[in-house]
């Protein structure tokens, strides 16, 4: 495994967090974009920062379908959508949701914070693998995504603006 980002910015948590989805995009063929969405909506942290930070001030470019800022918004609805869903039917929790598409599958899952973890990937990526990985980079980031380090990721994206 490679060492934690170079990035010195940030606390030893947010680096470590950074340093897992760097791993997740680098590791598992076929992911095209990751976001780690806050339980309001609120995008935290994702595989494409300075993308997302461009789209969202809406500098002219919204970037490749796919990115980002745009995932976030996707992973949220999304989420928000199988929460009420999962609720209506007496479900119980939910722990993943897949939608399979013509040019890509898109992954949420839950941090078990409220915050959720959204992957765009080709449609050719291994899904049991996507699924895989994602469960890995839940595990070990659950624990260590506090409100405190919640709110230093969110001030961060927000200064890359």
């Amino acid at each position: 495994m490679n060492a934690p980002s170079t990035r010195t910015d940030g606390s030893r948590e947010a680096r470590n967090l950074r340093w897992l989805l760097e791993n997740l995009v680098e590791e598992v063929p076929g992911i095209r974009s990751v976001a780690v969405v806050s339980s309001d909506g609120l995008l935290l942290l994702s595989s494409d920062p300075h993308q997302a930070a461009a789209t969202r001030a809406g500098s002219g470019s919204s970037g490749p379908k796919g990115s980002s800022a745009d995932l976030a918004t996707i992973v949220s609805g999304v989420g928000s959508l199988t929460l009420g869903a999962a609720k209506l039917m007496d479900g119980g929790k939910i722990t993943q949701t897949m939608v399979a598409m013509d040019h890509g599958s898109l992954f949420v899952m839950s941090i078990g914070d409220g915050s959720l973890l959204g992957v765009y990937a080709t449609p050719d990526s291994d899904m049991s693998v996507v699924g895989y990985h994602m469960a890995l980079f839940v595990g070990r980031a659950g624990h260590v995504l506090t409100p405190e380090l919640r709110t230093e990721l969110r001030t961060s994206l927000e200064r890359e603006q």
